[in-house]
């Protein structure tokens, strides 16, 4: 299979205001072309496009192409049920709405420490694994978004799953907040194909600082920015797939050109993409090394590097994006630590601090950001 899928998360519409008005007629193209050029894995979701993605994906998809030509993965996600009938309820939603009688992938969508225990509660692993026995789900895992610690336990805890999707892109890889990297190396030691989600961050990354496209179009002038993104994701050898939501034609057509006959970065393109990360993160909010001298003694336990980290990452987003994963990353992580809004200003972070940050300011600009609900 080749390594790029279709996302249809961010599909083109006929009027922006409205997710849920989807250009059918472009996406049928955009379809069209991605399996005329030997592609096959196409993703949808439950609450994708304002629960209409994967009625797009029955229209564009499943009723104008045989079914062996293709591969759809489809996801249940943990808001959305309460019963273990809610399971079986929207499964069969899901068949109906998409069309098919099987998905040749299903997930568990969105694990977190939370959404952990409601799908321990709801026996959703057993449940998965039965779809899986009975050929409506011929590979089966679940998307991500917490720490390496967690995925670690989950893995450990939950045999007989397939795969693993995780956000990865190459600013996020050293992410203390988002934990690309150490996310990817536990995959890895639990043996798991893993798919890639966010390689271009929501569009962040191909709409980057002058000087980074200066570096890239330096190096190779044809390639586009987003490409770089991409091809980092799928460079590494336990990636099955990387995900892009793409929301035109044009989109398409770039990202296909360079993934048909895909090529791996060499050491020269690996060292131009670390150069790159190093310029983004040089602007970032709060200068915040991650040595975390500063949770050692702090009486509220807050995790306060994994909060400027994720802060920063989410001001490094997209204006256009919409939805960013920090937040989600960020209630996850409250589930465990204190919240920033917690913080008694004792001062003990402070005095430890090796970059002499005023942190507590910062958790008070942190929990502004991310507690605003």
């Amino acid at each position: 299979m080749k390594k790029l899928g279709f996302g249809l998360m961010r599909l083109p519409l006929t009027d922006a205001n409205d997710a849920g008005s989807i250009d059918i007629p472009q996406v049928c193209r955009m379809v069209d072309s991605f399996l005329e050029q030997g592609f096959t894995y196409f993703d949808t979701a439950w609450m994708y496009c304002a629960f209409k993605s994967e009625e797009a994906a029955r229209e564009a998809l499943v009723k104008r192409h045989p079914r062996d030509t293709y591969t759809l993965a489809d996801k249940l996600h943990a808001g959305f049920i309460k019963t273990k009938e809610d399971r079986d309820k929207i499964f069969a939603e899901q068949q109906r709405k998409t069309g098919v009688a099987y998905f040749d992938y299903y997930l568990l969508h969105d694990m977190g420490s939370h959404h952990y225990e409601i799908y321990k509660e709801l026996d959703c692993f057993t449940w998965l694994r039965d779809l899986k026995k009975k050929g409506l789900a011929k590979q089966i895992g679940f998307s991500f978004h917490d720490n390496a610690e967690l995925l670690d336990q989950v893995l450990t805890e939950q045999p007989g799953l397939d795969f693993v999707q995780l956000q990865i892109n190459y600013l996020d890889w050293e992410s203390e907040g988002v934990q690309s990297r150490k996310c990817y190396e536990v995959a890895v030691k639990h043996g798991m194909k893993v798919i890639v989600m966010e390689p271009v961050k929501g569009g962040t990354l191909a709409d980057v600082p002058q000087q980074v496209t200066d570096l890239f179009k330096g190096y190779a002038p044809e390639l586009s920015i987003p490409s770089w993104a991409i091809r980092f994701a799928a460079s590494l050898e336990n990636v099955m797939v990387v995900l892009s939501g793409m929301s035109n034609i044009e989109q398409l057509l770039d990202n296909t050109s360079y993934m048909r006959e895909f090529q791996p970065l060499n050491e020269t393109e690996q060292a131009l993409v670390r150069q790159a990360a190093e310029i983004i993160n040089s602007g970032i909010a709060i200068p915040c090394t991650g040595c975390s001298y500063c949770t050692e003694g702090c009486p509220m336990k807050i995790a306060i590097p994994k909060y400027f980290s994720l802060y920063n990452a989410d001001l490094q987003e997209t204006e256009t994006k919409g939805w960013t994963p920090q937040g989600e990353y960020y209630d996850n992580l409250t589930k465990t630590f204190g919240k920033a809004s917690e913080c008694i200003a004792c001062g003990q972070c402070e005095g430890v601090c090796p970059q002499h940050l005023p942190i507590i300011e910062h958790l008070k600009t942190v929990a502004g950001y991310f507690e605003h609900n």
